[in-house]
């Protein structure tokens, strides 16, 4: 494998845990505003987190590279609103997707296709978690505003169940 394809693939694994991480904080917030569905909906993207973080790491070991685990960054977001998670979310949602494409631009160009089909299932992934977070706003912007849509979106996330990924490497 490319050193620089295998770098950025280690320091994925780091940042993957950062956004586990991050999401842990949101789920706190929420939980302590005593919204225990969105508090539900961000534990379990804390855990879709943890899993991808642990499918780089594991792609790395199948295919012979040595895994260096990076210091996991603390969340530096400041949370005072019960929208300034969802927004955060969101733009961090993006910033993974453009780390993503970064790895997968590295191992296009070494004509790595190995790696790239195993990013192609991130890609996809990348468009389902930024609609999930451009839809939290639009509903909150909507909802959230009145008692009852707010008691109603919570609900809505409560019902929200941890799904393993399906990636097979």
């Amino acid at each position: 494998m490319n050193a620089k394809v295998s770098k950025l693939l280690n320091e994925q694994i780091a940042k993957e845990l950062y956004s586990a991480y991050l999401y842990l904080d949101f789920s706190i917030f929420y939980e302590a505003q005593g919204l225990d569905g969105f508090a539900n909906w961000y534990m379990i993207q804390a855990q879709e987190e943890r899993d991808h973080a642990m499918l780089f790491l594991k792609y790395l070991q199948n295919n012979g590279e040595k895994v260096t685990l990076e210091a996991i960054e603390k969340p530096d977001k400041v949370l005072n609103v019960l929208m300034d998670p969802l927004k955060f979310g969101f733009e961090h949602e993006q910033y993974v997707t453009s780390l993503i494409n970064d790895i997968y631009a590295a191992a296009y160009d070494v004509k790595d296709f190995r790696t790239m089909q195993f990013l192609d299932w991130f890609v996809k992934e990348q468009l389902e978690e930024e609609k999930n977070a451009d839809d939290m706003i639009k509903k909150m912007e909507l909802f959230g505003n009145d008692s009852k849509g707010l008691y109603s979106l919570d609900s809505e996330y409560a019902a929200r169940v941890y799904s393993a990924p399906s990636l097979v490497l």
